[in-house]
Parts: C-alpha cells; structure tokens; sequence
C-alpha cells in the first residue's frame, strides 16, 4: 500500500507537471483567449494550471481502489472500482458524441458563411426593406451594418437548423436515456415544425408583399380621383389636416396583412396559434367598425365646431361642440370593441349626468338675475294682453 502510495504521488506530479509545462509551451493559453474561455493570458494560465491539477486527482483516484485493496478494504474500494468501470465505458460514447458535435460545428459554420455570404451578394436586405419600408425609406441609403441585418439572420437560421439534427444523434449516441428521452424529443417536435415554420414565413412575405402593393395601388388611385377633396372643407374649417386616400390606403393594406398571418399561424399547425388567429378574424370587424365611428366623431366634431365658430364667431362654443362630439365617439366606439360595456356606459352617464347638474347650477346661479327679468316680461306682456281684451268688451 505504501509502495503504490508513493508510485500515485509521483505519476499524479509528473503528469500534472508534464500538462502544466507542455500545455503552456504549445501556446494553448493563446487558443482559449481566441476561443473565448478566458479574457487574459493570466486567466489562461490559472485554467491551465486548474486542468492540470484535476489530472493530478484522477491519478490518485485511478490508484484508491488498489491502494484500499491492499489495505483489505474491499467494502470501500469496490464501489470506487464500480465507478471507474461505468466512466471507462462511458468514456467511448462522450468522445464519439463530441467528435459529432465538433463535426456538426464545423459544417454547421461553413453553411453559415456560405449563406452570409450569398445572401450579401444578392442583396437580400434590399430586397426586404422594398418590401417592408416606405417609398421615403427606400431612397435613403442604408448603414453598413443595415445592410448584413438580413443575411445574418438567414445565416443563424440555417446554423440552428443544421445544428438541431446533429445534437439529436449527439444524445443519442450517449445512451442516457432519462437525459436524452425529453431533450430528443422536444428537439424532434421542432425539427418536425421548421418546414411548416418556412411556409408561414414566406406566406407572411408574400402577404406583407401583396398588402403593400395593394395599400400604394389603391392610395394612388384614390388620390388620383380626387378623395381629399371631400376632407378640404376639414382643413379650412379647422386644424386638421390628413390624407384620407393615404389613410384608407393603410387601413385596407394593415387588413390584407392580418389575413395573410392568421393564415401563417394555422399554417403552424398550433392549436393555441390557430385559437388566437380565429379570434382576430372575429374581432377584426369590431375594430374596424369602431376606427369607422372614431373618425366620424373626430372629423365631424372638428368640421362642425369650425362652423360654429365661423358663424357665430364664439371659440369657446365652437370648441366645447368638438370635444363634446370626440367624447361621444371616443365612448361608442369602446362600446363597439365591446371593451368593458358596463364601466364604459356607466362612465358617460356619470359624466353626461355631471355636466348637466355643472349647467344647472351654473345657470341657475349665473341666470337667476336674467331668468328673474324674462319671467316678469313675460308675465307683465300676458297682463297687458288681457287689459286689452277686457276693454274691447264683447263682440257680435
């Protein structure tokens, strides 16, 4: 037992020497600062030394059993030995799973460039922003790193699909089936989705592509056919000043996009997806129904505010009528998205009821005095009246 107490401590020395000095010698601190694990040379050396003093242990752990053994204490040594024996069988599956990785790294980046790098010829970037932007952003002349935002999205994508794969037949290989089961399993499920998850996306391009289109065709049309006319009597009345082809334009272009998702989400294949889609379908309808009342309410209300502070030449009244008018349409149109109904209508009946009794009072303290005049006129006109019956006696 001493004998192979001292073999232990001298092969645990030497290896833990040998990997100190060779490791260092090789320049392997300089590969773990480029790969990322440490942040100096100093850091790297500590790493270095740290592996190396790991291996020191194992060797000793490598001589407990024999050490134990000869000590008679087999009843400790052999759960040691167990233990050994489960690793060293283990060992070949952890190498062959990281020599898969490693693989699948390797061809997994090439990929990855390949693609950058074609997606940077094509120009892909240019492409998307024709689809997504504005014709004033299309003419703007992008940034550097604007121009790669694209391919190094497509590169990433194509990277963790082609990973995916390979991390599956990775924890496989390991033969750990209480780690691997679930983790296999969920990364099967999304290997199984990716093709579905490529047709929801190009049907939502295509979709966003078309609703574009679309949206431009119909704001030129309208523009062309002389639309905004209607809303010059706005403008001149008050200080509104919109673009009501521009706007329709968008409305039915956001609506085409809607459609176009909703689909993609059923595409997925996703109860919960597919629940959510066929709600905004219901509620679509709603909504635009209440941007309808909103914006009567905020175009009349301006329109007829504007013409009563023309002819009557009173501000405050002109524009007492267009918030009273927005409030209205702000309320019903709440109630058409069928947001909280009951707190909504009990909110303008308190404020509808609170303005009243304020003019009640406000009249009734600010008005006695002219109310007072009114009433003795009129009563003082209806006694004339009769004065004047009386004296004209009857007639035949």
């Amino acid at each position: 037992a001493i004998l192979l107490l001292l073999l232990a401590w001298i092969i645990a020395t030497v290896v833990k020497k040998a990997v100190q000095k060779g490791l260092k010698a090789a320049g392997f601190g300089k590969l773990l600062t480029k790969w990322g694990v440490s942040n100096s040379q100093e850091q790297a050396d500590k790493t270095i030394d740290s592996l190396a003093q790991v291996l020191y242990f194992l060797v000793w752990l490598l001589f407990l059993p024999g050490i134990l053994g000869m000590l008679g204490l087999d009843a400790v040594a052999r759960p040691i030995s167990n233990m050994f024996d489960t690793a060293l069988n283990f060992l070949p599956n952890l190498f062959a799973a990281i020599v898969i990785i490693a693989i699948g790294v390797i061809v997994a980046r090439f990929v990855k460039n390949l693609v950058y790098n074609l997606a940077l010829t094509l120009d892909v970037d240019k492409w998307v922003s024709k689809l997504t932007s504005s014709k004033t952003d299309i003419d703007a002349t992008p940034s550097a790193s604007q121009k790669s935002t694209m391919a190094k999205v497509l590169g990433n994508i194509v990277y963790i699909i082609i990973l995916i794969p390979i991390v599956t037949i990775a924890l496989e290989t390991l033969n750990i089936d209480s780690i691997s089961r679930p983790i296999v399993g969920v990364l099967n499920q999304v290997l199984a989705a990716i093709p579905n998850i490529i047709v929801a996306v190009i049907l939502l391009a295509v979709g966003i592509a078309i609703a574009k289109f679309v949206g431009e065709l119909l704001t030129d049309l309208l523009s062309s056919s002389g639309i905004n006319n209607l809303t010059r009597y706005v403008k001149n009345s008050g200080n509104m000043n919109f673009d009501l082809a521009k706007i329709i334009g968008q409305i039915v272009a956001v609506v085409i996009g809607v459609f176009f998702l909703v689909e993609a989400l059923n595409v997925l294949n996703l109860k919960v997806l597919n629940t959510i889609g066929q709600a905004i379908i219901a509620y679509l309808p709603l909504v635009l129904s209440a941007l309808i009342i909103l914006g009567i309410g905020v175009v009349g209300g301006t329109a007829l505010g504007g013409l009563i502070k023309k002819s009557t030449g009173n501000k405050f009244a002109g524009e007492i009528l267009k918030y009273i008018l927005i409030v209205l349409s702000v309320f019903m149109a709440l109630d058409q998205l069928q947001f909280a109904t009951s707190i909504v209508n009990l909110a303008f009946i308190l404020i509808l009821g609170a303005l009243s009794v304020a003019f009640a009072i406000a009249f009734g303290i600010g008005g006695r005095d002219f109310a007072k005049s009114q009433l003795a006129k009129l009563d003082r006109k209806m006694d004339k009246e009769n004065n004047s019956s009386n004296d004209q006696g009857p007639t035949l």
